[in-house]
């Protein structure tokens, strides 16, 4: 929550982090998520990856884009090491 956060209200003030600012606010409108669910979604979804694989959790990055008229759910889960074997 502390990044989405920090990109909404980011102390940069320029043109284009404005934009970007506004363009994550209304795809988080139109997907009718708040950033709190987001985050829970988040904690969920890494907790089943790592069950699987030894992750980096600082560096996950979860993020909602709009693309060709759909909202994409976006991350990047830094895998270290598989920690265990699907039968």
């Amino acid at each position: 929550m502390v990044s989405f956060v920090s990109k909404l209200f980011g102390n940069k003030g320029s043109k284009d982090d404005a934009k970007a600012r506004l363009k994550l606010l209304l795809v988080h409108d139109a997907v009718d998520l708040t950033p709190a669910q987001l985050e829970a979604m988040k904690a969920e979804v890494v907790e089943v990856i790592a069950r699987y694989v030894e992750i980096n959790k600082e560096a996950v990055d979860f993020k909602l884009e709009r693309a060709d008229g759909e909202v994409a759910l976006v991350s990047n889960v830094p895998v270290r090491r598989v920690t265990a074997r699907a039968v």
